[in-house]
């Protein structure tokens, strides 16, 4: 328990800040970076690193709350109530080796970090989105 989550906000992006953040928490929920009981940074400490306004951190929250994945303890903090995280693509799972070596060879093949981002979108979107929806 006790994760430290270092957000990064990206103003250019075009994505809403708070959703910068609830992407953040959920990817590193999948990753198992985050689990069950850890506790978010406050929104202060968010602000302090960030500069982002703590308004915009407490509706990410909310957001991870509505979501089921973290609750807010009055006077104790936010804390992530379950995981995302998937053994088969955790850290040391074939697929993810897999997955780096594939990016290794783009980028020995002179792919940028762009073109890699487009083909695996493409793919993704042609491969999940034709299947049943997730649920």
């Amino acid at each position: 328990m006790g994760t430290v989550v270092e957000f990064r906000i990206d103003r250019r992006s075009g994505v809403a800040t708070y959703l910068q953040i609830v992407r953040q928490v959920e990817q590193a929920l999948r990753m198992g970076a985050l689990v069950e009981g850890d506790r978010l940074p406050t929104a202060a400490q968010v602000a302090a690193a960030t500069k982002v306004n703590p308004n915009t951190t407490l509706k990410a929250y909310r957001e991870l709350e509505r979501a089921g994945l973290a609750e807010v303890r009055q006077g104790a903090g936010t804390f992530i109530t379950r995981s995302l995280a998937r053994p088969q693509a955790g850290p040391d799972s074939p697929l993810q080796t897999a997955l780096t070596e594939w990016m290794r060879q783009a980028r020995s093949e002179g792919l940028t970090g762009q073109d890699v981002t487009a083909l695996f979108e493409a793919v993704r979107a042609a491969t999940f989105e034709s299947a049943a929806p997730d649920f």
